[in-house]
């Protein structure tokens, strides 16, 4: 991609994730086409609709913490507790404006259905929820449960909900990452 178009493309998604977090109502792409200083034809030219634009920026965040979990060097409980916080560091730059685009269809439902955006989700927690599984000796059938179990108690409306109310972060992150351990087994052994 030329050096314009990779700038023009980090500028769209920039503008959209600054609008996200400051005017989620005004979404247009003729908004965030004027925040990205660019015509409204550049930014139909990199994405058709504000929909793929939405989900680009999204992605890039899930592309961010599957690189970070695949060079983790940890394992067990380790791997999983430092990706969580890698996910709580994202959540606090990003999760503002990544509580605006959830979807509404379940997760299951995606996951089944290899929704690019879940598919990336996937493969950033499965090497940290396996490893957990295996310490926790939590049967491997067990894994889309258990994806879906993160995927409920992690959501970053609830992480910056416990970190709003007064909960510092570490604590947050702390008695999450146990009540998480405690539904895979208790999941499990139903």
């Amino acid at each position: 991609m030329r050096r314009d178009a990779v700038r023009n493309r980090r500028k769209l998604l920039d503008a959209v994730g600054e609008a996200l977090r400051t005017e989620p109502g005004a979404m247009t792409m003729g908004a965030v086409a004027e925040r990205a200083d660019l015509s409204l034809a550049t930014a139909y030219r990199y994405f058709p609709s504000v929909e793929e634009l939405l989900k680009a920026y999204l992605l890039g965040v899930i592309v961010q913490l599957r690189n970070y979990s695949h060079d983790c060097p940890k394992t067990g409980p380790a791997l999983f507790e430092d990706v969580v916080r890698e996910w709580a560091r994202l959540v606090r730059s990003y999760g503002p404006a990544m509580v605006q685009i959830r979807s509404r269809t379940g997760f299951l439902t995606r996951l089944r259905g290899n929704d690019e955006v879940i598919t990336p989700v996937r493969d950033a927690w499965e090497r940290p929820i396996r490893s957990v599984m295996r310490h926790l000796d939590v049967p491997d059938e067990h894994f889309d449960h258990a994806l879906f179990l993160y995927n409920a108690m992690f959501d970053p409306r609830e992480i910056l909900d416990l970190i709003s109310t007064g909960l510092p972060e570490e604590e947050a992150i702390s008695r999450l990452t146990t009540a998480y351990y405690g539904a895979l087994q208790g999941w499990a052994g139903a």
